[in-house]
């Protein structure tokens, strides 16, 4: 009884993502003409102002042209955004999202041997959430629990796709790295570090071996360039070669940071070690040392608003992203939560109020400069032609606190409409309520006497039972 009553449960659990997913695979189908027009809309493009009822023409899942008045080709599907905006897809470079088996492999310090990439799940509802709040790409990372993690992945929110169907195709490979209260945080302090100079010393030992792993395949493929045919390729380590590649300027290090003494630090190993930090993962004490990132040419990637949730993070500032705006610094805003991604609009917002951005640059920080930052800035973060049609149809300004995405596009396909989810929502209500009609009379029969002669249930030797409640279950 208690096996079936919980197979019960969890089947209605699975009715929101399978029918959000039946019905989003259908919208996007629908809308798939090779020829799109979004017409009459304010178009805020973020590299080159704003067009008033302006129209964008998508060919093939491409900006083909944008401005006032576009060539309209037979049998397109036209969009009428009358009175509503339409700016880039936006982009949340720092999340956890779609990652299905746990965010972190804290168990050694050193884990660049495991990947994001290899268990991404496309079931996870917070992917349509996210869809809805107009996030369009998303850079989905290993936690802070080490002060070297795994490898990221760089994804589009095509709901509906399998897991390779949601990889941005050609993006930039990452490496986690991590400073501070969580990579020597005491729950770690079975291993080492349990310091922050432990943390520092990790990492320099890291990339001093991959260094050395590093010259050993570079004289060996020199070797064989010269036609060497009796020399043996170096013993492939799969904890280095991420760190190699960051060596080499080919995987892009995001560095977990709060404090702006561990930046210093982080940025002193780099210069030792030849690369450059790409971002700075939070960077709360950022605007400390704005002329220092701005030499070393890092991306703060930070928060809005967020302080004092932590030591780390009582010095936090509002002012941050407009501070290091104004010396020069790339900015860009970050969610590092599925619920904060559904609004990453406001949060640019209130960097207008809190340090004087122009709404222009406030669009940038969630837009083209985390495209910037994870250097897909030739395929996203404005409405330019040749780029990617990944587009959100705002009702009100998209800086505006009452501004709802009414259609986002991804690759020139509608994959969120707020007309067609609210029939969707209205679908599955009448759905989960037909099935609790159903699980309460089962529930009563299940409650009546039993009747003398009632044969009992043979039981299935292969079920699995469901553990008992309290502690032994646990």
């Amino acid at each position: 009884m208690v096996k079936r009553r919980y197979m019960r449960m969890k089947a209605m659990a699975g009715l929101t993502v399978l029918m959000a997913v039946c019905g989003v695979r259908a919208d996007a189908a629908e809308s798939g003409a090779t020829a799109v027009v979004i017409k009459d809309a304010t178009i805020l493009t973020v590299s080159h102002g704003t067009i008033a009822r302006g129209s964008i023409l998508i060919r093939d899942g491409k900006i083909s042209e944008v401005g006032q008045a576009v060539d309209v080709p037979d049998g397109a599907l036209v969009i009428d955004a009358a009175a509503q905006f339409v700016m880039p897809g936006i982009i949340d470079p720092h999340s956890h999202l779609a990652q299905n088996g746990g965010v972190n492999e804290g168990s050694l310090a050193v884990t660049s041997m495991t990947s994001v990439e290899d268990f991404i799940d496309p079931t996870d509802i917070d992917i349509y959430r996210e869809l809805a709040g107009g996030v369009t790409t998303t850079a989905t990372l290993h936690g802070s629990a080490n002060p070297i993690g795994g490898t990221g992945a760089v994804i589009k929110l095509r709901w509906g796709q399998d897991a390779k169907g949601l990889l941005f195709a050609g993006a930039r490979p990452g490496l986690k790295f991590a400073l501070g209260e969580n990579p020597k945080h005491k729950r770690t302090q079975e291993r080492y570090p349990g310091t922050r100079m432990g943390v520092e010393d990790v990492i320099r030992q890291a990339f001093t071996e991959a260094r050395i792993y590093m010259q050993d395949w570079d004289e060996y493929n020199k070797r064989v360039a010269a036609g060497d045919k009796t020399v043996m390729p170096p013993r492939r380590n799969l904890t280095l070669e991420p760190l190699a590649q960051v060596l080499r300027g080919e995987r892009l290090p995001f560095v977990h940071a709060y404090r702006a003494d561990e930046m210093l630090m982080m940025m002193r190993v780099a210069d030792d070690f030849g690369f450059k930090v790409n971002s700075f993962e939070h960077a709360l004490e950022a605007y400390k040392i704005a002329n220092e990132l701005a030499a070393h040419g890092a991306v703060a990637s930070t928060f809005s608003d967020w302080w004092a949730y932590k030591v780390e993070a009582y010095d936090a500032i509002p002012y941050n992203a407009a501070l290091l705006t104004r010396k020069g610094v790339l900015v860009s805003i970050n969610s590092d939560s599925a619920e904060e991604a559904r609004h990453l609009n406001q949060e640019a917002a209130k960097c207008m109020k809190y340090g004087g951005l122009t709404e222009e640059e406030a669009l940038r920080l969630v837009t083209l400069n985390p495209a910037r930052q994870l250097k897909i800035d030739d395929r996203v973060g404005s409405i330019d032609p040749g780029k990617d049609a990944d587009l959100v149809i705002y009702n009100h300004h998209p800086l505006s606190v009452y501004a709802v995405p009414q259609k986002v596009l991804i690759d020139g396909q509608v994959y969120f409409d707020i007309q067609k989810d609210l029939v969707i929502r209205k679908r599955m209500a009448e759905e989960r309520k037909t099935l609790e009609e159903k699980d309460r009379q089962t529930r009563d029969k299940e409650r009546q006497p039993r009747k003398p002669g009632d044969r009992d249930t043979v039981k299935d030797k292969n079920a699995t039972e469901v553990p008992p409640q309290g502690k032994e279950g646990e």
